[in-house]
């Protein structure tokens, strides 16, 4: 399965950096494909790292403003026009999409993609990731959206929360039908 990961490229603290890289041995092991934003700062190459070292394949698509931090030696890059190639990029060659988390980059790339699952442009599973309660604020603001009638489609059919990162991997691959 070809998971596109949406994700801060920030230096972080442990607390954020330990489940990333628990998620990124899981995708390795279970033989899946990264597709990522293609740098190799911050988060983005704890993640990066993860994978490869745990013998998962590597796809990125970095974007021309940013391609002085794109990872060398991958197994794909795509140097984008602009966010928005970058992000139609990513998401065509995404099987199913986990959102970890990032800024202000990472919320837009998010709703974006729930916005095409709104509408149904895309069918593809979307997890977010709510590491330490990172997204707590953000899921109660979907749940009074869903409430107050703002998502003509339940929530649940939008996103799947995940506290941890096992559960994520496993929502996606049942999901897909994987075992």
């Amino acid at each position: 399965m070809n998971i596109c990961v949406f994700l801060s490229a920030a230096d972080l603290s442990e607390t954020y950096t330990r489940p990333a890289r628990e998620f990124a041995e899981l995708l390795g092991k279970g033989g899946h494909t990264l597709v990522w934003g293609g740098s190799d700062v911050g988060l983005m190459k704890v993640v990066a790292d993860g994978v490869h070292e745990a013998g998962g394949r590597l796809v990125g698509v970095s974007v021309e403003f940013l391609s002085d931090r794109a990872r060398a030696g991958v197994d794909e890059m795509v140097v984008a026009r602009d966010l928005a190639e970058r992000k139609k990029l990513l998401l065509e060659k995404a099987d199913a999409v986990v959102i970890m988390v990032g800024g202000t980059g990472t919320l837009d790339e998010a709703t974006e993609i729930l916005e095409l699952k709104k509408h149904g442009h895309t069918d593809k599973p979307v997890v977010l990731l709510n590491t330490a309660g990172f997204y707590d604020g953000l899921k109660e603001q979907f749940r009074r959206m869903e409430d107050e009638g703002f998502l003509p489609r339940p929530l649940a059919d939008l996103v799947f929360f995940a506290e941890e990162p096992v559960g994520a991997l496993a929502y996606l691959e049942e999901s897909l039908g994987i075992q």
